[in-house]
């Protein structure tokens, strides 16, 4: 078997220290640019591979970050890990990814896999149904947690998110200014922090514009496109016959739009639809859907950053972070037709 080529060896081949040689392999700024190169290039030639476990037992990091979300294949989750991975490889941190299905015991799982691999801490997009507990439990084991998108009743660390409150409130109120009254909400669920507050962000634009809350013009559910194009029966069949939908996210509405134009109906002439999010597909669907954007960027970026500053000794305040969505307007609204639809 090969020997392992050891710091010494590509200290003694360059002339330099075995402290310099650790230096640059770590990047260190007390290295020389021009000599860090040399020493990895040194390094790559003679086939040096960085022993993670042994640097974790001299520093006490091992430089592993957990992220576990409920499913990746949902582009928005995938906009965070994009941003969470970015400001992770500034700091040379490596994330392992886990979907959770909503299963707190796949979650759970995860989060003990990763204290055992002592992981330096976790950035999670909690279950539905995850007691504070399973938190905690990475917290007192010397493992921080940040929470993103969604939020946990009764835990004290941070949490980024949008303002989804706010957000919906935007859709609601600009599909009011042009002068829906019948406005159905399709998707989300109660269960998550995200679906109660999205509602009542709803409920708030209706109450404020005097309409009433109609209950039954609410869809719960879908949070997909299957799952939006499976409801645009329900909802063209509603007696109410409204006028616009306010989705739970942009997968919802593109599906629920694939299923109007399947009746025979035309989105953003005779429904209007809004979305949430603004994924990218969102400017490229037909026709291109207004929604609102939620800074998932944003989100990702300021939960990996207040990690490391966390592991670094500062401490980001706990507690919810805030990111204020804006509104993007484009084809799948427009003026009430006063004819309204035609039920399916």
């Amino acid at each position: 078997m090969a020997q392992k080529v050891k710091l010494s060896t590509i200290a003694e081949t360059l002339g330099v220290s075995t402290a310099t040689v650790s230096l640059a392999l770590r990047d260190s700024p007390l290295v020389a640019l021009a000599t860090r190169d040399r020493i990895k290039e040194q390094a790559r030639a003679l086939g040096y591979i960085y022993n993670r476990r042994a640097a974790s037992l001299r520093t006490s990091r091992s430089g592993i970050i957990g992220v576990v979300v409920h499913d990746i294949m949902n582009p928005f989750y995938g906009e965070i890990l994009k941003a969470i991975e970015s400001e992770l490889d500034r700091d040379r941190q490596t994330f392992i990814l886990s979907n959770h299905y909503d299963s707190v015991e796949k979650q759970r799982n995860f989060i003990e896999t990763l204290l055992q691999l002592g992981g330096d801490g976790v950035i999670m997009s909690p279950a539905i149904g995850t007691p504070p507990e399973d938190i905690l439990l990475a917290e007192d084991n010397g493992m921080p947690a940040i929470l993103i998108a969604r939020s946990i009743d009764g835990l004290d660390v941070p949490i980024f998110r949008g303002d989804d409150s706010y957000g919906i409130s935007l859709a609601t109120n600009h599909l009011i200014g042009l002068g829906h009254r019948v406005i159905a909400m399709v998707g989300g669920t109660d269960q998550t922090s995200t679906g109660r507050d999205r509602y009542q962000g709803y409920v708030n634009a209706l109450r404020k514009a005097n309409i009433e809350v109609d209950p039954g013009l609410r869809i719960p559910g879908p949070r997909s496109k299957q799952g939006g194009f499976e409801a645009a029966v329900h909802f063209l069949s509603l007696p109410q016959k409204p006028t616009a939908a306010v989705c739970w996210n942009d997968l919802v509405a593109i599906g629920l739009m694939n299923g109007i134009a399947r009746a025979g109906l035309v989105p953003g002439r005779d429904v209007s639809v809004t979305g949430y999010d603004d994924l990218e597909e969102a400017a490229i669907a037909t026709p291109s859907l207004t929604t609102v954007w939620n800074g998932q960027s944003e989100v990702g970026r300021s939960a990996a950053r207040a990690l490391l500053d966390k592991l670094s000794g500062s401490h980001e305040p706990d507690g919810i972070h805030l990111i204020k969505p804006e509104m993007r307007i484009r084809q799948s609204t427009g003026p009430l037709k006063h004819n309204g639809h035609d039920a399916a």
